[in-house]
């Protein structure tokens, strides 16, 4: 495993160093992207999941982060600019994933380097600000090492994915992940649920709440992240739930119940509604802080600057 510089022109970012992280999942290696921005203490910043997923949906709240903190953010395994391979996408890959990157890239800071005999250990705590999906990653890895995390924010957080959430079957999800998966129906069906008009829609129905910024040119550049080789992979398996770390609300809750570190949510007010009980279930545990913003599942992509006003006494105080 190893982080090599990508230059400019193999790469799109927001205006961070651009870097490749060379990670071993079951003796393949997979390339995954990364971006780094400002100084300071280290802060993971975690894309959602989504047909669209990319670090650039967190790219503006980076910018307004870097200031403060030295910003890291990714994409994920199977989207974005990473690798793209047609892996059985599961829960255990991203949950290795993410263990694997936060020792290797965001633990590893000189100052904060003790020496064990012949072993570095790193122990710099980090802060974390995880979107959607990616709530349940952070919240199990920050369970599994509790010295590893100094906050965790949630923005939008989500467990179960869009064909569960509808009422499908775990039998009816299978069926439709392998027929996405499979060589030439697959290809077809997913090029159906991508077309920029569907896009469209899906953002107006969930993810936006100001129309106006679902511009042609802005749904242009969406299109252009699913087309990407082998995008169809991780896609369907968020899509039909195989990415989904937990099954079961009282599981998640039990998450953050565990956690020993401060935790903040921001709602969307404009949130689905059964995205919307999920999160008011969270937030009325004992010792959740939240706020509601405008916005709905793409919060943090439509309204930066809005989350970042009413978390900032969250992020940069020193008691909490």
């Amino acid at each position: 495993m190893s982080t090599n510089l990508l230059s400019t022109s193999a790469a799109t970012g927001f205006g961070g160093v651009v870097q490749e992280y060379l990670w071993n999942w079951e003796n393949q290696q997979l390339r995954v992207v990364y971006e780094t921005l400002g100084k300071g203490s280290p802060l993971l910043l975690l894309p959602s999941f989504s047909t669209v997923s990319t670090r650039l949906e967190v790219g503006e709240l980076a910018k307004l982060l870097a200031p403060n903190f030295q910003v890291v953010a990714i994409d994920w395994p199977g989207f974005g600019e990473s690798s793209r391979p047609s892996l059985n996408y599961r829960p255990e890959i991203y949950q290795q994933f993410l263990e694997d990157f936060v020792k290797a890239v965001l633990r590893r800071r000189p100052s904060a380097t003790l020496r064990t005999g012949s072993v570095q250990v790193f122990n710099t705590p980090i802060t974390a600000i995880a979107a959607g999906h990616a709530a349940s990653y952070v919240l199990q890895l920050a369970v599994k090492q509790q010295a590893a995390f100094s906050k965790i924010l949630l923005l939008a957080p989500t467990w179960r994915g869009p064909l569960p959430t509808m009422g499908a079957s775990q039998q009816i999800a299978g069926m439709v992940r392998e027929l996405v998966r499979s060589p030439i129906l697959g290809q077809a069906l997913y090029k159906l649920n991508t077309t920029q008009s569907f896009l469209s829609f899906m953002y107006r129905r969930h993810v936006f709440t100001d129309a106006a910024k679902i511009t042609p040119s802005f749904i242009e550049k969406k299109w252009q992240t699913t087309q990407q080789p082998g995008a169809r992979f991780a896609s369907a398996a968020f899509v039909t739930g195989n990415l989904d770390a937990v099954h079961e609300q009282s599981d998640f809750l039990e998450l953050v119940q565990s956690l020993t570190v401060p935790l903040m949510v921001v709602i969307g007010e404009s949130s689905p509604p059964k995205s919307r009980e999920e999160m008011n279930a969270l937030v009325a545990l004992p010792g959740v802080r939240s706020v509601v913003i405008p916005g709905s599942l793409g919060l943090h992509e439509e309204y930066p600057a809005v989350v970042l006003e009413a978390v900032q006494d969250f992020l940069f105080s020193s008691e909490n």
